[in-house]
Order: C-alpha cells, then sequence, then structure tokens
C-alpha cells in the first residue's frame, strides 16, 4: 500500500488532504480565514495531482486505478465534508444548519459516485458543476463576510452553498478548466491567500 503512497501524483493529492484537515481544524475553530487557505490549497493540490500524473511516464494500470481513487476520497473530505463542518461552524452548530451539511456531504457523494463510473463527458467537459468550482466561488464571496452581520451572512453562505449544489448535480454540460487556468489557480490561490493571512493577523 505504502509503495503506491508513493507515487508522485498521490503524494500531491495527500498533500491536499492535509490542506483540507487542517482547513477543518480551523473551521471547528471558527477561524475561518485560516479554513478557507487551507481548502483553496487542497483545490490546487488537487488540480496539480492530475497535471502531474499525466506527465510522468510509465505509471501501471494499478498506479493509475489507486491514484483514481485516492483522488475521489481526498474530494469528498476536501469539497464535501470540510464545507459542511465550515457551514456548521459558521452557523454555530445550529441544528438549523444541519440538513444544509448533510445535503453538501450527500451531493458530494452522489456526484463522485456518478463521475467514478461515468467519468467526463469528452476530454474537456463535466456533467454538471465540478465540486471544486463550489470552494472557489465560496472562497470569493467570503471576502465579503465582514461586511454583512453574521446572522445574515451565515443565511447567504447557506443559501449559496445549497445553489451549488443544484449546479452540481444539473445535467448541464460545464468546461473542465486546465491547462493555462492551472496558473489562473495559482494566481488566484496566492492572492486570496495573502488577503485571508492580512484578515486574520489584523483580527488577533
Amino acid at each position: 500500500m505504502l509503495y503506491f503512497a508513493r507515487d508522485l501524483p498521490n503524494v500531491c493529492s495527500l498533500a491536499g488532504l492535509l490542506c483540507a484537515v487542517l482547513g477543518i481544524y480551523y473551521a471547528i475553530l471558527g477561524i475561518f480565514s485560516v479554513a478557507i487557505i487551507g481548502v483553496l490549497w487542497a483545490v490546487l493540490f488537487d488540480w496539480a495531482d492530475g497535471i502531474i500524473a499525466r506527465q510522468i511516464k510509465g505509471r501501471t494500470n494499478h498506479h493509475r486505478a489507486i491514484g483514481g481513487q485516492l483522488d475521489s476520497l481526498i474530494d469528498i473530505v476536501s469539497f464535501g465534508v470540510f464545507p459542511a463542518i465550515f457551514l456548521l461552524s459558521y452557523g454555530k452548530f445550529s441544528p438549523l444548519f444541519l440538513p444544509g451539511a448533510f445535503f453538501i456531504v450527500a451531493v458530494s457523494a452522489i456526484r463522485l459516485s456518478y463521475f467514478n463510473v461515468f467519468g467526463l463527458i469528452d476530454d474537456k467537459t463535466y456533467m454538471g458543476l465540478a465540486l471544486d468550482n463550489n470552494i472557489i466561488i465560496f472562497a470569493f464571496v467570503f471576502l465579503f463576510e465582514g461586511f454583512i452581520s453574521h446572522k445574515v451572512f451565515s443565511i447567504i453562505i447557506y443559501v449559496l452553498f445549497m445553489v451549488l449544489l443544484v449546479f452540481n448535480l444539473t445535467p448541464v454540460k460545464t468546461p473542465k478548466f486546465g491547462g493555462k487556468w492551472f496558473y489562473v489557480l495559482i494566481a488566484y490561490t496566492l492572492i486570496l491567500t495573502v488577503i485571508y493571512g492580512f484578515l486574520y493577523w489584523n483580527i488577533i
């Protein structure tokens, strides 16, 4: 098992898992700016593992199969469990937020199961909105958190996640971003890391 874990794309996937776990940890603590930094880097590593895998020659079918399963299992932590816990924590663990948290995890599981069976429509097209896009959109929206009361903003992000879940399951074609878009994601991640880092240090 550890032989496959040493595979470079899988190491990259596990680095993303570490970022997601750190994001969950800080979300539970209520340090939301740091939590978002963690999950943004999880997205970046999620994109990077596939790029690295395609560049490595001589990977066996077993490497590819295990890498695909590992990536999918990590995705449900990063893009399912993390946003569910974030929503619960931001909602101060009110029971009213439990249905939303369940729907986030359930839709993530359904979407990833569907993708594992049917894959892409073609090399550059998904069926429905990919889960990582939820995080990219959410991280931008959360920048406005300081301008709105906590109670109102908790409703806003609740509604946002529910709307995104609809797009995750909607049978419409969406593009699979790659190539030059990876550099856009790097820039986006670095910029938001600086902004959220600045917001965190101002709070403390």
